[in-house]
């Protein structure tokens, strides 16, 4: 277990590690943020996936929350919205989605043309991109991989916020492709069989799960 727990302006109302760092919140992401670097051996790059059972966790928020704290700490950190069927990152930091992570997979756009710069020092986004029909098969292809290859050594961490784990079947694609996987679970709400059962997909997937964060 890891914890409890240069756009327009940034939503603040998500961010409280940036809105509000001195905050209890803030705080036990803080904590969050110096296990993961403990796991992480001292690599001085990681990719990292942030996903959950099931949708509503608080997933997406965790990921954003935890890529302001890692920034906070001089990580030069990117921010992935790989949820291309329910994307939110383009709204917790107020950015434009029209260019994304779907154009780049689609051959449509450079990664450099998709990467956005934040207000937040060390810290860049590449939101999810317009819808597509088909975002498993996307997101299950070469072109994912060679970017997350790409991705690896200009950034000191890349983290994923991905679709859940059992309601999709990209994640399990994209989690093989990672160096460690974090599991957020809700308290009161994920059932502890759909937990189990999220772990043994994510082993089928010979997927690195490096620990959860229960929200």
């Amino acid at each position: 277990m890891l914890n409890k727990i240069r756009n327009a302006p940034i939503t603040p109302i998500h961010l409280l590690t940036y809105s509000y760092p001195d905050s209890v919140i803030a705080d036990q992401f803080r904590e969050i943020r110096s296990n993961i670097q403990f796991l992480r051996e001292k690599k001085n790059h990681s990719i990292l996936l942030i996903t959950s059972p099931e949708e509503r966790t608080g997933k997406s928020t965790m990921a954003a929350n935890l890529a302001v704290s890692l920034s906070q700490q001089n990580e030069k950190v990117l921010l992935i919205d790989a949820n291309l069927r329910t994307p939110i990152m383009h709204s917790l930091f107020n950015l434009s989605n029209e260019n994304g992570l779907s154009n780049v997979l689609r051959g449509l756009s450079t990664v450099k043309e998709a990467i956005r710069h934040t207000d937040i020092h060390q810290l860049d986004i590449i939101t999810a991109g317009p819808e597509v029909f088909n975002p498993a098969e996307i997101l299950e292809s070469h072109a994912m991989k060679k970017l997350l290859d790409e991705l690896d050594h200009p950034y000191d961490i890349v983290l994923i916020d991905s679709p859940s784990v059992l309601q999709t079947t990209e994640t399990r694609v994209i989690a093989n492709q990672c160096e460690g996987v974090v599991l957020v679970l809700k308290q009161g709400k994920t059932e502890i069989e759909k937990a189990i059962k999220t772990k043994q997909v994510l082993d089928l997937a010979n997927a690195n799960l490096i620990g959860a964060i229960l929200n």
